[in-house]
């Protein structure tokens, strides 16, 4: 495996091991210990752990890097902010251009077609839609507080919430139809539904991962 793969498969392993408990909050991420663990080197074991580190799952405490977990209180603050900027930046969308469209289309039925693989294309389409509709909005403060409040929730992705992979992508086409045709309002609404559905499916993964209560971050 090349290097590149062999830390996002770290980042996929050492997740699951944060969100399902194996790794409790405040425990030291050890590279050492890690590489032991999933039998890798420390080389992609670091990648990963700073990949983590700007997902919010992870945070330096002087010498350590220890983890933290993500709590309901917090998606729900994320998706609140989300949900106040990304359905406006929708309906102002309607001016976007066509070959862009097309372009974000094609990628999304592809990935619709062949799935998300194991590769972060599906993560990197995601974002890269969320940013083309902020841009279009043409608000360059906003569309930064919205790629910084994505990569806070991109950690629940396929792997984490697999029934929202191919439903997201639906709502991403019904989106670019709705731009497609200039119609703001429909892609205001559309732009919320697909963010409440998003929010919805990450409460039901934390609340099968943390049966009995949110963990405090």
């Amino acid at each position: 495996m090349s290097n590149s793969t062999l830390a996002r498969e770290a980042h996929r392993q050492i997740l699951r091991l944060i969100l399902e408990g194996h790794l409790r909050p405040g425990e030291v991420l050890h590279e050492a210990d890690l590489g032991d663990q999933l039998n890798m080197s420390r080389t992609p074991v670091r990648e990963a752990i700073k990949r983590i580190q700007s997902e919010g799952l992870a945070e330096v405490n002087g010498r350590f890097t220890k983890v933290r977990r993500i709590s309901r209180e917090e998606i729900e603050e994320i998706f609140f902010i989300r949900l106040t900027l990304e359905p406006d930046c929708a309906r102002a969308a309607v001016s976007i251009r066509s070959d862009l469209l097309d372009g974000m289309e094609a990628r999304v039925m592809a990935l619709m077609r062949d799935g998300p693989g194991e590769s972060d294309l599906a993560w990197d389409a995601d974002y890269a839609f969320h940013n083309m509709i902020s841009t279009a909005g043409g608000n360059r403060a906003t569309t930064k507080v919205i790629s910084g409040l994505h990569s806070r929730t991109c950690i629940f992705d396929h792997s984490q919430v697999p029934a929202r992979f191919l439903k997201g992508c639906a709502e991403h086409l019904d989106i670019i139809d709705a731009l497609r045709h200039h119609d703001g309002a429909r892609a205001e609404a559309a732009m919320r539904g697909h963010l409440e559905h998003a929010r919805d499916a990450i409460f039901r993964r934390l609340d099968a991962i943390q049966p009995n209560a949110a963990v405090p971050s």
